[in-house]
């Protein structure tokens, strides 16, 4: 089972049902299905298994698209994730993840609590 890492406990993480956005995984993509554990600060001392997930809904989504069709992230998408606007998402992505974001789509997935 794959780590779903986060580093805020967001109040979102308390419904059985929530969104995250991630870059599409190097190794193997996330995958609608898949079982995941979610973890608080994966890489620090202060790590904790939150529980256990499946991902049942996955979107692709960008800041911005060439065409009117796109699939855009919207305002109410970033403040469900915990951001202010979409600038403060795209400067955190930006920071945290460098030029993937302006190449790659990101994914939306929707995430359920299994245990």
């Amino acid at each position: 089972m794959r780590i779903l890492g986060v580093t805020t406990k967001w109040p979102k993480l308390k419904r059985p049902f929530w969104t995250t956005f991630r870059l599409p995984r190097r190794d193997k993509d996330w995958q609608v299905g898949e079982e995941v554990q979610v973890v608080y600060k994966p890489r620090s001392k202060q790590r904790e298994v939150l529980g256990a997930a499946r991902i049942i809904e996955k979107i692709a989504k960008r800041f911005w698209s060439p065409s009117t069709r796109g699939n855009i992230i919207t305002k109410a998408e970033v403040i469900e994730d915990g951001f202010e606007s979409v600038q403060e998402m795209w400067r955190w992505m930006l920071k945290a993840h460098g030029a993937r974001v302006r190449q790659e789509p990101l994914n939306k997935l929707t995430v359920e609590w299994i245990r």
